[in-house]
């Protein structure tokens, strides 16, 4: 090595010494073009309405949605299969878990999306599925989303269209199982073997009788 290549080493390893105490106290995240240098803590909801597959597709669909997740939770069962929820008895309604970024889509707005993609007007049934481990509910994860889930389902309440008839459950979220693998995104994976099941559920023709240009 020459004395000109030694100098641009020895200034190298100058510059590294000079910038690393100052890299080291930026913010973590900073520089990644996010509000405050930081991306945003995802918040959580989960709803239940009828079959999964449905819903987690309707819901993973809204823009500021991270993800969906199909499961089962509202029971008391532990470790839940597929067979035993949907047999009955578990307590469990099959369910959603939602992780949204609150700066892109609020929880009233997710709330919206909810009730325009189930029936509230049924008890514990959805569509063609039977029982109360297809009931539709609302499981809130703090003061404020149980707050804004009750006004909503009261404002829905109001409208003559429903005639107070509103079943919806609202309930304190409690332990949440996602389910079997091959149920996640069975929309995506099984495309032909979904659209003939919703099909065939009749769920996209009640829904329009009962939302029709709402939804």
């Amino acid at each position: 090595m020459d004395r000109h290549d030694l100098n641009l080493r020895r200034l190298a390893t100058a510059a590294v010494a000079v910038l690393l105490p100052i890299l080291a106290a930026l913010p973590a995240g900073s520089g990644d073009g996010t509000a405050g240098g930081r991306a945003t803590q995802p918040s959580v909801a989960t709803f239940a309405g009828g079959c999964f597959w449905c819903l987690e597709a309707d819901l993973e669909k809204i823009e500021g949605v991270f993800s969906a997740v199909s499961g089962y939770t509202g029971g008391h069962a532990k470790d839940p299969t597929y067979e035993e929820v949907s047999a009955g008895g578990t307590g469990h309604a099959e369910a959603v878990r939602v992780e949204f970024d609150p700066q892109r889509v609020s929880y009233e707005e997710l709330l919206e999306h909810f009730w325009r993609n189930i029936d509230p007007t049924v008890k514990d049934r959805q569509f063609c599925d039977v029982g109360s481990q297809y009931r539709s509910a609302i499981f809130y994860h703090d003061e404020a989303q149980r707050v804004a889930a009750k006004r909503s389902r009261k404002v829905l309440a109001t409208d003559p269209s429903f005639m107070g008839s509103i079943y919806t459950e609202i309930a304190a979220s409690t332990t949440f199982y996602p389910a079997e693998e091959y149920h996640q995104d069975y929309a995506k994976h099984h495309p032909i073997r979904y659209r003939y099941y919703r099909r065939g559920c009749g769920r996209d023709r009640r829904l329009e009788e009962l939302w029709g240009d709402k939804k």
